[in-house]
């Protein structure tokens, strides 16, 4: 099985096909407005209007949802019952109970900020599921950004999956040696110590290797480079940049205006 250097989901879609650009643009959007705009609903509105209708139209649906509820409900849910029950000031109690006092004012801001927490990696798993980091990697290039910040962005990008896919290796190698890995607790704790030790040097030389392979591909050189790839850039792209950051003009302004 070849190994899976990131989160990119291969799909014939509407979605998939625009410029890496403009769902970078799409992703920030959806942030900065959830952050800035001045009505608490804004954040659950953009990802049950925005993001959730955009994952059925990539069809990653059922990769998107499960990634919300094993990363995101928890999360989310966590924040939310101690910022209901910890954040202090409040006027209206709902209930109290020992010495925890919850009020309409806290659950409010609870709910305020998961929302936007929720938006905030919904959106950029969304992102990465229907962008492939090499297509990024050569848009941002081709505009002029640095290969140096390019790099570090796709490596920033390909880290977990390439984490995970190494640890599986390192498992199924165990288990080939009659290691037990799963059942009880004890035993997912005894096989942990020697699944880290593989995994903290193979990703050491895989960093020395990177760096070799990269030097030899003349990534430091100053000449202009070329892809065999042609990223589009339609006119549909552009016109969707602009339209977005209209809407972050809106909402920051909307912000200004309200105080």
């Amino acid at each position: 099985m070849p190994e899976k250097l990131s989160f990119y989901i291969q799909r014939s879609s509407a979605f998939h096909s625009l410029n890496p650009l403009t769902k970078l643009g799409l992703v920030f959007a959806f942030i900065v407005i959830a952050y800035t705009s001045p009505f608490y609903w804004t954040a659950t509105v953009i990802f049950g209007l925005g993001v959730l209708p955009l994952a059925f139209v990539g069809r990653v649906q059922r990769e998107f949802l499960l990634a919300a509820l094993r990363l995101l409900v928890p999360v989310t849910g966590f924040i939310f019952i101690m910022q209901s029950l910890f954040l202090p000031g409040g006027e209206r109690e709902l209930f109290h109970f020992w010495v925890f006092r919850v009020t309409v004012e806290s659950v409010a801001q609870a709910y305020l900020t998961v929302s936007r927490i929720f938006v905030m990696i919904s959106a950029f798993i969304l992102f990465l599921l229907t962008t492939h980091p090499s297509a990024l990697m050569t848009d941002l290039t081709r505009r002029g950004l640095p290969g140096t910040f390019a790099y570090v962005i796709i490596s920033t990008l390909q880290i977990i999956p390439q984490m995970q896919s190494k640890a599986q290796t390192i498992i199924a190698a165990q288990r080939s040696r009659g290691m037990e890995t799963g059942g009880s607790l004890a035993n997912r704790v005894r096989a942990l110590v020697p699944l880290v030790g593989p995994l903290v040097f193979g990703s050491l030389v895989e960093v020395e290797e990177r760096a070799i392979a990269i030097e030899a591909r003349g990534f430091t050189s100053r000449l202009k480079k070329t892809s065999l790839y042609e990223i589009a850039d339609t006119r549909l792209d552009r016109g969707l940049r602009w339209f977005l950051l209209g809407l972050v003009v809106l909402s920051v302004a909307a912000r200004v205006l309200a105080g």
